[in-house]
């Protein structure tokens, strides 16, 4: 009779093993599938900022370009560069925006006169539906990173 008692008593242990299991399971399945997603959106990120980065650079070698012409001479002032660069239409440049700065310090020194350009490239580049209004969408990436570049003319 005690046989009978005691299967009686664990007939119902195996029901709830089985539920914290398929729990513990879902628990973990939905913690990888999050960070999944987090590495897939780093990942976008990622890829956005290094076609920031060249496009920034694109913008400081265009301005550097326009300061030093090739086969012309160099600039005095500030006034050969101007305030943004169109990148050309090629799919690594679609979704950027360049804009260029200049800034000039002239130093005389020992009855020399130096030179010395300060240009910043700042690009923009943006995928998704970013309008600027204040209730923007989840759908907006917008990635921002300036290049500093310095040139001195003796």
């Amino acid at each position: 009779m005690s046989r009978n008692f005691m299967r009686s008593r664990q007939s119902g242990s195996a029901l709830v093993v089985g539920i914290f299991i398929i729990t513990v399971m879902f628990v973990l399945t939905a913690a990888l599938i999050r960070v999944l997603g987090d590495a897939d959106d780093n990942v976008n990120l990622e890829v956005w900022g290094t076609r920031a980065l060249l496009a920034a650079n694109s913008g400081a070698d265009a301005a550097l370009a326009q300061l030093f012409p090739p086969g012309g001479s160099a600039a005095t002032d500030c006034s050969a560069v101007g305030t943004s660069w169109t990148p050309p239409n090629q799919p690594g440049f679609s979704g950027c925006s360049i804009s260029v700065g200049c800034n000039l310090i002239t130093v005389n020194f020992n009855g020399d006169t130096l030179h010395q350009f300060t240009l910043s490239s700042n690009a923009v580049c943006e995928a998704g539906q970013c309008s600027g209004g204040a209730g923007g969408t989840s759908n907006c990436l917008r990635v921002n990173r300036m290049v500093e570049v310095q040139a001195r003319v003796d």
